[in-house]
């Protein structure tokens, strides 16, 4: 094997090796998951040469540096401050969802006007509207990191999945049926990072686990007792989060298919969930008007927090780790420390109840969707 060169991942930290093996280009990655502000970089670059082959004394100073680099990104938006960029009028009925692709050049959004549409973030151009669905399109996701598929949940029952080079739909997974025999729509959905997973949440009280190149059920994840309003994998697809309108998340297995805990503590229904972009910690957001946010590894609640004057639709943490933003009925998205789990900063603007939000991959933006018919862009 011949190391042919090293790049650099941002979120989550870790660094890429492109090497050559049997004349065949390959990559592998060195997940640097727990890598912060103060982290010793002289003792992680000798761990990385001692476990890793590729990594020859001749390469350490790029190590080195790539890790300083690293470091300095982690850093660079901490205490950054957003403002209103730009509102769109993007649907004749009010908005359900956003979402940003990687690069943060264009995001979609979701409707009850049965569409979602893919933006351009930079001219606010409408690029494709994604038409099939029958009922209010209520879950949307890209495929990131490669950002070249969509995936669309309906209260029509079913979960599409269309191109966005064409804006054409190219597979419709249907099935999800509660215990006494009728669907039940489809209200969360997220891609695992591979792409090649696909899990989706409904009505009728269970989580589906899919296979996107065949559009095969892997799973069922029984357990909730209510409507599962929000899903998501981390980042090395060994967990997937769930909330349930039960007041509860749970973090379930997805090669079993088993509940392996479940966080609790919220008086009022989970209306949505997430982990950091390590998988080293967890947010819930709830209609009893708090959000929470809990470590990954040992399921304890480490920060609680409480501002908003309505229920929490929506909650995310930035690229770095150190904030979560919320979106709420109250027709504001705050920004909240994670450590001390003080709110550092109110977005004021939207006119009615804001239903979603997301940072692009970058940090240094964000959309909130709105009750209103409009996203708004803060940078």
């Amino acid at each position: 094997m011949r190391l042919k060169r090293l790049l650099i991942r941002y979120y989550p930290p870790g660094i890429i090796l492109e090497y050559v093996k049997s004349g065949e280009l390959r990559t592998k990655s060195i997940d640097l998951l727990d890598l912060n502000l103060e982290t010793d970089t002289e003792n992680l670059v000798r761990k990385i040469q001692e476990s890793e082959p590729l990594i020859t004394e001749s390469r350490t100073d790029q190590v080195r540096q790539l890790l300083r680099t690293l470091q300095d990104k982690l850093a660079k938006q901490e205490d950054r401050r957003f403002y209103e960029f730009k509102a769109l009028q993007a649907h004749i009925l009010p908005l359900t969802n956003v979402a940003f692709n990687k690069s943060g050049s264009s995001f979609i959004t979701g409707s009850y006007d049965r569409t979602c549409r893919i933006w351009d973030t930079a001219s606010g151009e409408e690029l494709h509207s994604l038409e099939g669905h029958r009922n209010v399109v209520y879950a949307i996701a890209f495929n990131n990191p490669y950002g070249d598929k969509i995936a669309t949940g309906s209260f029509d029952k079913t979960c599409k999945l269309w191109s966005v080079e064409t804006g054409k739909c190219f597979h419709t997974f249907q099935g999800h049926t509660a215990e006494i025999g009728h669907a039940a729509e489809v209200i969360s959905l997220a891609f695992n990072t591979v792409g090649n997973h696909l899990v989706t949440g409904s009505f009728d009280h269970t989580v589906a686990l899919w296979d996107v190149p065949s559009g095969r059920r892997l799973h069922t994840l029984i357990g909730h007792r209510a409507e599962v309003s929000s899903v998501q994998f981390n980042w090395d697809c060994t967990r997937i989060l769930t909330g349930s309108m039960d007041k509860s998340g749970r973090v379930w297995d997805p090669a079993t298919g088993q509940c392996v805990a479940t966080l609790s503590g919220h008086e009022d229904e989970v209306l949505d969930v997430c982990f950091n972009c390590t998988g080293q910690l967890i947010a819930t957001a709830s209609a009893d008007g708090t959000a929470r946010v809990f470590n990954a590894a040992t399921y304890e609640c480490i920060a609680k927090l409480v501002g908003h004057e309505g229920e929490i639709s929506k909650v995310c943490f930035n690229p770095q780790g150190t904030r979560v933003l919320t979106a709420s009925v109250d027709k504001t998205a705050r920004l909240w420390d994670v450590r001390s789990g003080v709110c550092v900063q109110v977005l004021q603007g939207h006119t009615d109840e804001i239903f979603s939000c997301a940072f692009n991959y970058e940090g240094d933006a964000i959309i909130t969707g709105s009750k209103d018919n409009t996203c708004r862009i803060w940078r």
